[in-house]
């Protein structure tokens, strides 16, 4: 492990440390453009000087180095470009290889979660979160059920209505009979009223008044 980690810091320091002398050249072959330019610029004012003097030889000599440098400037140019396109290149190579380096990681950190991930385990969590959903379920449906009234017995209950009925019929049959009294009827002079034929009291009746009479003493 710290084997890698010391190569993968190796690696960036060597790339940096690469890029950093790229820089170094081409500041260097931009210094020794400007310089001959610079020299070839002397030279075509030597030259223009020698032409004013009618010194036709050395005017072509100034001229003839005024080559020569721009030639060694062109050169240069192309140099510089053969150094942007290496430092490109490598920048390139180091970013692709950061890429690497970090999908790399991500697979082993991936790797290292489904180890510490047993499928077993998840298997038997699921069983648990499964069979405490249906407990629940059942727990739901059983406080949701209407309160049952069949334990109790229906022949007790028939017994107590019945005891019920029967006092109250017993009470009724204590009480005074109240009758409101009949408002009296006027009846047109010289005529009498018919009186109502008696009516006939059955048993049950003559034993009730007699009953009440009793009571009313």
């Amino acid at each position: 492990m710290f084997t890698r980690i010391f190569g993968k810091t190796k690696q960036e320091t060597n790339a940096l440390m690469t890029l950093d002398k790229l820089n170094e050249t081409l500041e260097m072959l931009e210094k020794k453009e400007k310089v001959l330019v610079r020299k070839a610029s002397v030279e075509v004012e030597k030259a223009k000087d020698y032409t004013k003097a009618k010194n036709k030889r050395a005017a072509i000599q100034c001229l003839k180095r005024k080559r020569l440098y721009e030639q060694q400037i062109e050169q240069l140019g192309n140099f510089q470009l053969r150094i942007h396109d290496q430092m490109i290149m490598l920048e390139g190579a180091k970013a692709t290889t950061e890429t690497v380096d970090a999908l790399r990681t991500g697979a082993k950190a991936m790797k290292d979660m489904q180890k510490a991930t047993n499928i077993d385990d998840v298997d038997k969590t699921m069983d648990e979160i499964n069979e405490q959903t249906e407990n629940m379920k059942t727990i739901q449906e059983a406080l949701s059920n209407p309160f049952s009234m069949t334990d109790f017995d229906e022949d007790e209950l028939e017994a107590e209505l019945e005891e019920l009925e029967g006092a109250e019929l017993e009470e009724q049959l204590l009480q005074p009979a109240t009758t409101a009294p009949a408002a009296p009827v006027q009846v047109p002079a010289g005529r009498q009223p018919a009186r109502p034929a008696p009516q006939k009291h059955t048993a049950e009746e003559d034993e009730l008044a007699a009953l009440q009479a009793e009571m009313a003493l």
